[in-house]
């Protein structure tokens, strides 16, 4: 038996995403762009992809611009979290490095996500609709609601954004409501409601 998948990279796309992660980190106080590739190994598509993050990256010269194999990459991630800012990667490799970031922050329950288009948006917490836990009411809601903070950070609602992140924080840090996932007993609404009385 034999198989195999057909990877598609264009220079558009590559060009488009790594251009939006110079655009974000300029608009949020960010320094340092990291582009992951394999392109030791997969050097005709991530060769593309890297030939547009750098053609892109000339064009930001405020930001420094670095190159991480994905298996580099993943482990830094692990034992410096805080030498990077802004990763930005290809489909396959985002996906798995998404996984490893929310594994730094408590895991699933505690990140959301969103998928960013030119005119529209979804966002959604990592863990998808968690069936393994369903109508327990034991999931952590913290991924649901940072994903709404991020759409209204999005939509421009920025002040929105801010005070929804900031209650859900203060949840955290005070640790009285926790949910199973991060060592509590507390029942998703609680974690809601705390989250809510926190605003």
């Amino acid at each position: 038996k034999s198989a195999f998948n057909v990877r598609v990279i264009t220079y558009e796309a590559s060009e488009r995403i790594v251009r939006y992660a110079f655009e974000w980190a300029r608009a949020n106080g960010k320094k340092k762009v990291t582009s992951v590739h394999k392109a030791n190994v997969l050097d005709y598509t991530c060769g593309l992809y890297l030939e547009a993050s750098r053609a892109v990256a000339k064009e930001y010269p405020d930001i420094q611009y670095n190159e991480l194999i994905v298996d580099a990459a993943a482990m830094r991630l692990v034992m410096y979290p805080e030498t990077f800012e802004v990763l930005v990667t290809t489909n396959m490799f985002g996906d798995i490095l998404s996984d490893v970031t929310a594994g730094l922050v408590g895991g699933l329950g505690m990140a959301p996500s969103g998928n960013v288009g030119d005119d529209m948006c979804i966002f959604e917490p990592v863990h998808g609709s968690a069936p393994d836990i369903a109508g327990k009411g034991i999931a952590n809601p913290a991924a649901c609601i940072l994903s709404a903070a991020m759409m209204l950070d999005w939509l421009k609602e920025e002040k929105a954004a801010d005070m929804i992140e900031a209650a859900v924080l203060k949840v955290l840090i005070d640790g009285k409501v926790k949910t199973p996932d991060l060592g509590g007993k507390n029942k998703t609404t609680e974690f809601a409601d705390a989250v809510a009385k926190a605003l």
